[in-house]
C-alpha cells in the first residue's frame, strides 16, 4: 500500500521542450515525490522559486537572462517561476490553446488582464515574463487554481516576498558565488517556518562546466489560492515531506560564468 501510494506522490521541476522558464516542470514532476507523512500533510500546491542566474547559465539567449545585470531584482533574490496545483493542468482550456502553448510560443498566448500595480511587480519578480512566462503560467497552471488571474499571481507574489524576506532569502543573497548545503537551506528554512519545514523543499541545480549551481527551489505548500490572510510557514506546515534532492550547491551570481 505504501509502494503504491509512492508511486502515485508526484514530483515537479525542469525538462527540455517548451522554450521559456517552466520548460523543466514536466520532467521534475516525475522525480520530485511528496507523501504525507509525518503530520499527515497532503501537498496540494507547489511553489517554484527560481535562482536565475543559475537558470539562466544554460538558456543564455533567453530574454530574460541575456538582459540580466547584477542589481537587477532577480540578481540576488528567487523569482517566481509558478504556483502549481497537484496533478492539475489545463482545466476547462481549449484544445486549441493547449496546442498553442506546448508548441512554446508563449508570447503568442492571449495576454493577461492584470492590474497595473500586479503586472508591474510580476513584471520585476518574474523575469520570464520577457518570454511570455505569465502567460503560460495562467494557461497549464492558473487556470486550475479556481480564482481569476488578478488573485492568482497576486497570491504568488505574496508567497514569494515571504520566501525573500525570511531567513532562507537572506541565506541565498549572502552567499552568492559559494555553495550552500542541504542541512543550511533546511535550517534556514526551519528558522523561519518552523519544525519540518525543511523536509518539505526540494532543490534542483544543473552541472555548469565543472560547478554544480542551484537553479531552483520547489516548497510544497497546503492550502488554497487565495490574497486573504497569505502564511507560507502556515501552507508549508500542512504539506507533505519531499526529498530533497540535490545536496549542495552553488549559488549563482549574475552574468555568465
Amino acid at each position: 500500500m505504501v509502494l503504491a501510494w509512492l508511486l502515485i506522490a508526484f514530483g515537479l521541476f525542469f525538462p527540455a521542450g517548451a522554450t521559456a522558464q517552466d520548460d523543466s516542470q514536466d520532467a521534475a514532476a516525475k522525480t520530485q515525490e511528496q507523501a504525507a507523512t509525518g503530520r499527515k500533510g497532503r501537498t496540494q500546491l507547489i511553489l517554484a522559486a527560481s535562482w536565475q542566474p543559475g537558470f539562466c547559465e544554460r538558456r543564455r539567449k533567453k530574454p530574460e537572462c541575456a538582459s540580466q545585470t547584477a542589481d537587477r531584482f532577480d540578481a540576488s533574490r528567487f523569482s517566481l517561476h509558478g504556483l502549481w496545483r497537484i496533478r492539475k493542468t489545463y482545466c476547462d482550456v481549449s484544445a486549441e490553446l493547449q496546442l498553442a502553448d506546448k508548441k512554446g510560443d508563449w508570447k503568442d498566448l492571449p495576454a493577461l488582464s492584470l492590474s497595473p500595480d500586479t503586472a508591474a511587480s510580476l513584471a520585476q519578480k518574474m523575469p520570464g515574463m520577457q518570454s511570455g512566462l505569465d502567460r503560460h503560467e495562467w494557461v497549464k497552471h492558473g487556470s486550475c487554481s479556481g480564482v481569476d488571474a488578478e488573485t492568482y499571481f497576486r497570491t504568488s507574489l505574496l508567497l514569494l516576498e515571504q520566501l525573500n524576506a525570511s531567513a532562507v532569502g537572506t541565506l541565498f543573497a549572502d552567499n552568492i558565488g559559494k555553495p550552500l548545503t542541504e542541512a543550511a537551506i533546511k535550517q534556514a528554512f526551519e528558522q523561519s517556518f518552523g519544525d519540518g519545514a525543511g523536509d518539505r523543499v526540494k532543490m534542483r541545480c544543473n552541472k555548469d562546466g565543472d560547478r554544480r549551481i542551484i537553479t531552483e527551489l520547489t516548497i510544497g505548500l497546503n492550502g488554497t489560492v487565495s490574497t486573504e490572510n497569505v502564511s507560507l510557514a502556515a501552507m508549508i506546515a500542512g504539506a507533505g515531506k519531499t526529498k530533497f534532492d540535490c545536496p549542495e550547491g552553488i549559488v549563482d551570481a549574475a552574468g555568465f560564468q
